[in-house]
């Protein structure tokens, strides 16, 4: 606890330094209002750092004020350091907010806020001056990080310095006792951001009440675009199969999810299976979206989320998301402003432009959003919240980790782009940008990048990127620093999660995902590593090199995968693949002669590229239209068949997936199969092989090919083979952390990369490595994907630039 300075006597004087999060969360009015009540004279005023107070009066008001500022912040707050230095009184009285400071170093940044429920009182109360006013907000909600140019956080530095306030508006925000005391973003109808609805074409259209027009349109089918927080959203009604039909035409979105927004949690319990984790999650101020599992009488379209069983879910966030639901009282669609894989729109101009075509109306505003925030996805696994998506209400706040020097600006990967900024302790990982081949992409992602410096501050020298020589994050790392760090993507991904978790002694790292190059020219993504952030990582065990038929077009393409392990492993099931699949014996001689050549088919470790095969031969899925459609897909199929399982009069066929799917585990053997599981009971696994006579151990899928084409030859259901294939992944993976363990005597396990978003896999895995007395680490502040590469690639880095 933050002590007092070493003065005695009556009067004594203190200068107080507070840094964290503690701009845009009505810090100086709680600081005001709280010198006022213990009696204390002096100043509060913002620095580029943070907070600075020249406080005086008894020495035990200034010690109460220090205990307050540490245990009982405004909610919003976040203290992570006060510094405390001794001065002269002066005998003042009086106690004022003064003005604010340029010096100093870059502070911490307050990601927008939910609007908090004195505001929604205000907003729906017909007596009040903001009756429906689309920007309320005060001290403890609104937007913040969105609309913040720079340090300190005062009016004229944020998008609001073209909205000078009403002598009201003034009055609030110069009065002590008013919430809104030194709120910098404080308007109303009067003085403050207006809205209006525009057709098509951008032109405004005379309408009195913009909202109501606008879910007028929704009702009748039509797409409207409206400007959020972060940037444009698309909405239309959910449980119009139409409406969702057409956005999905219009957007060139023909599979992936969309977001649904309802007006409560309760309304989100009428259409999906919700725990009271999940409940909590969603009700959260930072609002984010929430997958869970769709009850099966959900009127939501299936066209929202086809063939997953599992919806996204949100609840409004801004005072305008609040208007237009309780104005509809029906589930929406609302998903990104933008054409498939473009980054949202940002400006109105913007908007009209790359929306034109898409959106039948707009819901435009003229308050400027400086950065672009897209929505936060999560979920529920092992009990806990982890993030898929880090964006808005998370970001900019920082994740400690556990190194400290000079900063270092890590550039992420290629897709799902963050970057990662260090500074001292503090990493500070960039809201989801996204997927840098694109143009528009790229130039976000690098004024992304210069605002973060700007606001924290710094200007890295030390450059760290992903060692893939062709990613774009690299050539953008190469123009800035001639000899970044590269860093092998998935020891990227399980550092990553060892700083989350502050775990700087050896471990066994994990890491899944889709694709990334490897130290020896292949293509990796079914990793075992053991070591760590100081030491460095070696390579202990991987899936077996499989030809990735096609090279890239393999990922668009998952029965070319399919094929291939087929011809690798279970060449008498060629025919029966070739016949299911839909590939003419043209076609096939022409496959099977490029894979004996080895024509562009580069030799692939990787567990997602298995997951799509086994995928396409189960459910003949010849394609894809985003990413890991096949392996999502077939996630849900293996939850689908153990829900129905579990149904069964007998109960033998396991139980209904969970958040805690896996809690309860049992040893069964199914000679019958030629596989044994010790993962869920009832549940059958198809067993891989691990070679431990070679450096690093290999895991061979080629007994778990053969059964998967064997069974499905026999007309077992795509389902089953799902549910055993799940098991058998979960088993090597636990299989071979524990014979790791014991040859070097370790115990912990880092779980990290994209394969782990499958919430069944992750419970199983977690579930048998702590059965074996092993300590799982998790991601939960960093998306397990590669969202989390940044962070691992900029603690690397660090520790190596120690060394230098």
């Amino acid at each position: 606890m933050a002590t007092g300075p070493d003065q005695t006597g009556e009067l004594t004087r203190a200068l107080i330094s507070v840094s964290g999060v503690v701009q845009g969360v009505g810090f100086r009015p709680f600081v005001y209002q709280l010198a006022g009540t213990l009696g204390l004279a002096g100043t509060v005023r913002n620095t580029v750092s943070g907070v600075e107070i020249d406080v005086e009066g008894p020495l035990k008001s200034i010690e109460g004020l220090l205990v307050e500022l540490q245990e009982s912040p405004p909610p919003r707050a976040q203290v992570t350091g006060i510094r405390i230095a001794a001065a002269e009184a002066t005998g003042r009285s009086g106690f004022e907010i003064g003005h604010s400071r340029n010096e100093g170093s870059g502070q911490l940044v307050s990601p927008d806020s939910c609007t908090c429920d004195d505001c929604l009182a205000e907003l729906f109360d017909p007596s009040d001056r903001r009756f429906h006013y689309p920007f309320i907000n005060c001290t403890n909600c609104g937007p913040r990080f969105t609309i913040i140019e720079s340090l300190p956080y005062d009016r004229h530095l944020t998008t609001m310095k073209i909205f000078p306030m009403c002598p009201d508006c003034r009055d609030e925000y110069e009065d002590p006792g008013n919430r809104r005391f030194h709120a910098e973003p404080n308007a109303c109808p009067v003085c403050g951001p207006s809205l209006w609805l525009a057709g098509a074409d951008g032109k405004a259209l005379p309408v009195s009440d913009p909202v109501a027009a606008a879910a007028a349109a929704v009702r009748r089918g039509e797409i409207v675009a409206i400007k959020g927080l972060g940037g444009f959203q698309l909405a239309c009604l959910a449980t119009d199969v139409a409406a969702v039909q057409k956005l999905r035409h219009r957007k060139h979105r023909p599979h992936k999810p969309f977001a649904i927004m309802v007006e409560s949690a309760d309304d989100a319990a009428l259409h999906c299976q919700m725990s009271a984790v999940e409940r909590r999650l969603l009700e959260s101020v930072e609002r984010p979206i929430v997958l869970m599992e769709q009850l099966d009488d959900s009127d939501i379209s299936p066209a929202v989320a086809p063939n997953l069983g599992q919806l996204g879910m949100m609840l409004p966030c801004a005072p305008l998301h609040f208007l237009l639901m309780a104005e509809l009282k029906t589930p929406l669609v609302m998903t990104s402003g933008n054409l498939s894989e473009e980054p949202i729109c940002r400006t109105n101009e913007d908007a009209s432009h790359r929306l034109q075509g898409i959106a039948d109306s707009f819901l435009f505003h003229d308050r400027n959003i400086i950065s672009t925030y897209d929505d936060s996805v999560t979920f529920v696994a092992g009990g806990e919240p982890r993030l898929l998506r880090r964006a808005r209400g998370y970001a900019p706040l920082p994740v400690k980790i556990p190194v400290s020097g000079e900063p270092v600006m890590a550039a992420g990967a290629e897709l799902k782009n963050t970057f990662c900024i260090t500074r001292g302790d503090d990493a500070f990982i960039s809201q989801h940008i996204g997927d840098l081949k694109d143009v528009e992409t790229l130039l976000q992602y690098e004024r992304t990048v210069s605002l973060y410096e700007r606001l924290l501050g710094i200007h890295p020298g030390y450059i760290a990127c992903d060692s893939h020589p062709d990613y774009i994050s690299t050539a953008y790392s190469l123009e800035r620093n001639a000899a970044p760090a590269k860093i092998q993507h998935h020891m990227a991904h399980v550092a990553s999660c060892l700083a989350e978790n502050g775990f700087t002694d050896k471990a066994i790292g994990v890491a899944l995902d889709g694709t990334g190059l490897g130290d020896d020219g292949a293509i990796w993504g079914g990793e075992f590593f053991v070591g760590g952030l100081r030491s460095g990582f070696d390579r202990a065990a991987h899936f077996e090199y499989m030809p990735l038929l096609g090279g890239e077009a393999a990922v668009r393409e998952p029965w070319r995968m399919a094929l291939a392990v087929t011809w690798e492993y279970f060449p008498a099931g060629v025919p029966f693949v070739a016949d299911r699949l839909g590939i003419s014996d043209k076609k096939l001689q022409l496959l099977l002669r490029q894979l004996e050549v080895g024509l562009n088919c580069p030799q692939t470790s990787s567990c997602g590229r298995l997951f799509d095969a086994v995928g396409a031969l189960a459910m003949k899925r010849l394609s894809v239209s985003y990413e890991a459609q096949a392996a999502i897909e077939f996630e849900a199929l293996a939850a689908r068949e153990l829900k129905q399982a579990s149904q069964l009069p007998d109960g033998s066929g396991g139980r209904r997936v969970t958040d805690n799917m896996a809690s309860k585990v049992t040893g069964v053997d199914d000679p019958a199969s030629g596989a044994s599981s010790t993962l869920l009971p009832g549940s059958p696994s198809y067993r891989f092989s691990i070679d431990r006579g070679v450096s690093p151990w290999i895991l061979s899928p080629a007994r778990v090919i053969k059964r998967a084409v064997s069974n499905l030859m026999a007309g077992e259901t795509a389902g089953l083979v799902s549910r055993r294939f799940h098991n058998g992944v979960a088993e090597a993976i636990v299989r071979t952390s524990l014979g790791l363990a014991e040859k070097h005597s370790l115990t912990a396990v880092a779980l990290s990369g994209g394969v782990f978003q499958n919430r069944l896999l992750f419970e199983l895995v977690k579930s048998g490595l702590e059965r074996e007395g092993l300590d799982p680490l998790m991601h939960r502040q960093v998306p397990v994907n590669d969202g989390g590469i940044s962070l691992g690639q900029a603690v690397i880095a660090s520790y190596q630039y120690r060394k230098t």
